[in-house]
């Protein structure tokens, strides 16, 4: 059985985001009741209008005490969710498909996450025991598996392929040096960009996301009931998760090519929302570009690009701020940084903006046209060949 989804049963009518960055001298605290109070506003509510929240952290919180504590929600049902790097877009999905049910009139999805001063590197949390067999890789190391892959796969050269991982990065930092909630608004040359430092295989510094604290917030409601609280509401038309059988790393026909997780939760998302072609039909898409050869390989999983050419693709500019389908025109991780729990809702911020026309006119969109007029979120989480993957896909319009 497949999912039936809830296409233009759910509309988000309020959103909020902070800025993202360093914020040594700002707690989970500060951050949730800024993202919160601003999507209060935005939605033209106060905050007992709102009858559940749903709140997605890796490890910035352990409970619905996260929210409600700072918050000082009164007595109403707060859910914290986790699912590694999709923290947030799983807070988004519940609190979606419980408006969808019946359960209630208005809800919050919130994500937040504070990496800077938390005692530790990179993601929060400890690693639970195993049986030794799990991998020890680092992030970066696991995930620059995928250009020499790619490469081989398709017969680029190492110097083409650096050339196509700095285009990437240098494109997303071109993008979000016109944001002002990015945590690094400064565009990178791609020569400093192809000579800067080695992290892991082909990745240097600027091929990976930064480490950083933020948070956003969505309101939500019924479709019918959108326009009680704003005039441009954005409607849900797919919500798709996948998580896999996360075999491999030990299946010697898997070749670090490709997310298998991606492919099929971009084939149910396409299904939900009565995608026949994304290439012609998706306006933007923010991706988990986590790391360069990520938002490369995305590319094709989420069916932007024919296997083998979206290579080519990014470097003619496809996907560039004024390209055929924008991808993260908001700067993408990369210049964003990751707070876990909030990049899947920062990346519906983006659409919010974009799709509303509230952008700034430096950083908008030209390719919303009659036939291309819906925006698309990725997130992912884990490592190639054992992950999580979240895809949604909204609209402006009905139908």
């Amino acid at each position: 059985m497949g999912q039936r989804g809830i296409k233009d049963q759910v509309a988000i009518v309020g959103m909020g985001c902070t800025k993202f960055g360093e914020h040594w001298d700002r707690s989970v605290d500060d951050m949730v009741i800024e993202a919160a109070h601003a999507a209060y506003d935005s939605a033209g509510i106060v905050q007992d209008d709102v009858d559940a929240f749903w709140v997605g952290t890796l490890g910035s919180g352990t409970s619905g005490l996260t929210i409600s504590k700072p918050l000082k929600i009164d007595y109403k049902p707060v859910t914290r969710v986790e699912n590694m790097c999709a923290s947030g877009s799983e807070a988004l999905r519940n609190a979606a498909y419980a408006v969808a049910s019946g359960a209630f009139d208005v809800v919050m999805a919130i994500g937040v996450e504070k990496l800077k001063d938390n005692g530790m590197s990179g993601l929060t949390g400890s690693p639970l025991p195993d049986d030794g067999t799990k991998t020890e890789l680092s992030a970066p190391a696991s995930f620059s598996f995928l250009a020499p892959a790619y490469a081989k796969k398709y017969g680029l050269s190492e110097d083409q392929m650096k050339d196509v991982l700095t285009r990437i990065a240098w494109k997303n930092h071109y993008n979000g040096a016109r944001n002002p909630r990015a945590q690094f608004q400064k565009e990178v040359s791609q020569d400093k960009i192809r000579n800067a430092p080695l992290i892991a295989g082909q990745l240097g510094v600027f091929d990976c996301s930064g480490v950083s604290d933020g948070s956003a917030a969505a309101i939500m409601c019924r479709a019918e009931d959108a326009h009680k609280y704003t005039d441009n509401p954005l409607y849900v038309k797919a919500l798709s998760f996948t998580s896999g059988p996360g075999a491999g790393p030990i299946d010697s026909d898997y070749d670090y090519s490709t997310f298998t997780e991606v492919e099929r939760c971009a084939t149910d998302a396409y299904a939900q929302a009565g995608v026949t072609d994304p290439r012609k039909e998706i306006a933007m898409a923010e991706v988990h570009d986590c790391f360069t050869p990520t938002e490369l390989v995305l590319m094709e999983d989420l069916g932007f690009a024919e296997r083998g050419t979206a290579w080519q693709e990014v470097m003619d500019g496809t996907f560039d701020l004024d390209g055929e389908l924008p991808v993260n025109p908001d700067g993408g991780l990369k210049s964003f940084g990751h707070p876990i729990g909030a990049s899947g809702l920062r990346m519906l911020f983006e659409c919010w903006l974009q799709l509303r026309g509230e952008a700034p006119e430096d950083r908008r969109i030209t390719s919303l046209t009659n036939e291309r007029k819906l925006a698309m979120t990725h997130n992912l989480g884990g490592r190639p060949g054992e992950c999580v993957s979240f895809a949604s896909i909204v609209g402006a319009e009905l139908g």
